[in-house]
């Protein structure tokens, strides 16, 4: 099985680059063909999230949607794939930020009680808990 990094799904999803595009698209429909997987790492989903958000300016909904769309697709494997739907149900439920919300499924998934953050307005969501900068404990 081989992986698949950021730069190829956000070709897919933006097509901002016509050439590479179709070389993902004809990379999709080849292992699709031979019934082959392509791994998604946990990482690549955080950072395509970013990526679609803070360089190409996509709305939050949008996001959402490209990401319940992959998951759709029969030729990518997803780690973690549980902590991604969990990701995309909190998302349309709440507007805490969507690395956030990726970050807790993704602990919340290998088992975490929650995550200790900073973040006042990130552990308002059940996933985290902020940790009390005099006492240092959570």
């Amino acid at each position: 099985m081989k992986a698949i990094d950021t730069n190829v799904l956000v070709r897919f999803l933006v097509r901002d680059d016509e050439k590479q595009s179709e070389l993902v698209y004809k990379l999709f429909k080849r292992a699709q063909s031979v019934k082959k997987e392509l791994f998604v790492p946990l990482i690549v989903v955080l950072e395509t999230i970013w990526v679609l958000g803070s360089v190409y300016e996509i709305p939050r909904e949008k996001i959402i949607d490209s990401v319940k769309s992959l998951l759709g697709l029969p030729v990518l494997k997803f780690e973690a794939r549980s902590a991604i739907l969990g990701f995309v149900s909190s998302a349309q439920k709440t507007k805490t930020d969507l690395s956030d919300l990726l970050i807790g499924h993704s602990a919340k998934f290998s088992g975490c009680e929650s995550v200790l953050n900073f973040d006042k307005r990130a552990s308002g969501f059940g996933l985290f808990q902020l940790l009390d900068e005099e006492s240092g404990r959570p």
